[in-house]
């Protein structure tokens, strides 16, 4: 287990800030654990207390979220309807905190801070499968990839509140409870797309057309996955239940993605798609241009 307990984190914050409400039993697994708090119980453990290992997979799964909040946020004032816009915009800030507390975690290791991490990083060293750098394109792809990362989002945070790591499980343990909102508004919007005109249902196949040869890459296993057995998700083991439970959203729909090529991937090692680059220019750059500036 790792030596950073989420419990010791609210009494680091509590001595910090005077608040007695930020007691250990606020920030126990399920509850609200913030990325301020991981930050507070990194800088009370001993030093190299996050392990390089651990704080590799951490950054992946910190990279994700982020590079799909990124993603999501060009929706705001193009989303279909209004409350899209909200909703889309709700889910992003919801992956961005998840990005938040994983990345404040993984820069323990090496004396980084979550923002060191999110805009000081060069292209190859973000650890993001290609799937969710790729581009929105119209809504029905957006939701198409939305199917695909919310379903498998749930089952590994579902998976990863068991982790022998209290900090990850924690994290896990809150991300779980807004990701299961990200799920059903992805299913009920390909439902909506799949049964409506026939416009929609053609857009809806076509995103999914599109998504489906980055699917096998969030389900590889590599090296490191087998060091933190334990501690890590084997992405394999969650194969079945993500088939299965986009089999039943696809047949309610009547819908059938027939095979296609996978994609060449290597998000993990840091060889990205051509999209990457893109996204970082346009999210790096001011606090690049700026660096240290506070507002």
């Amino acid at each position: 287990m790792s030596s950073l307990d989420p419990t010791l984190a609210g009494a680091a914050t509590a001595t910090a800030t005077g608040d007695s409400a930020a007691t250990a039993t606020r920030i126990t697994p399920g509850n609200a654990l913030r990325p301020e708090d991981i930050a507070a119980q990194v800088a009370a453990a001993a030093p190299a207390a996050v392990g390089q290992d651990v704080a590799s997979y951490a950054l992946r799964l910190g990279d994700d979220p982020l590079i799909l909040a990124q993603r999501l946020g060009w929706w705001i004032s193009r989303a279909p309807e209004l409350e899209e816009d909200v909703a889309l915009g709700n889910i992003a800030l919801d992956l961005l905190g998840h990005a938040r507390s994983f990345l404040t975690y993984a820069g323990g290791a090496w004396d980084k801070t979550e923002d060191d991490l999110a805009y000081f990083r060069g292209e190859t060293q973000f650890r993001c499968a290609h799937l969710v750098e790729q581009p929105n394109g119209d809504f029905a792809r957006t939701i198409a990839r939305q199917l695909v990362v919310s379903t498998f989002q749930h089952l590994l945070y579902g998976a990863l509140i068991e982790s022998a790591d209290a900090t990850l499980a924690a994290i896990s343990a809150k991300a779980l409870k807004e990701v299961d909102y990200h799920q059903d508004h992805s299913y009920q919007w390909t439902l909506r797309l799949g049964q409506g005109t026939q416009e929609s249902r053609r857009r809806m196949l076509k995103g999914l057309e599109l998504t489906w040869p980055y699917v096998d890459e969030l389900f590889d296993d590599d090296e490191l996955i087998e060091r933190l057995e334990g501690i890590a998700v084997r992405p394999s083991s969650l194969r079945a239940e993500f088939d299965a439970r986009i089999a039943e959203v696809l047949a309610e729909v009547e819908l059938e993605v027939h095979e296609v090529p996978r994609a060449l991937g290597g998000g993990r090692a840091g060889r990205h798609s051509e999209y990457l680059g893109l996204v970082l220019a346009e999210m790096q750059v001011l606090a690049r241009e700026h660096p240290g500036a506070t507002w």
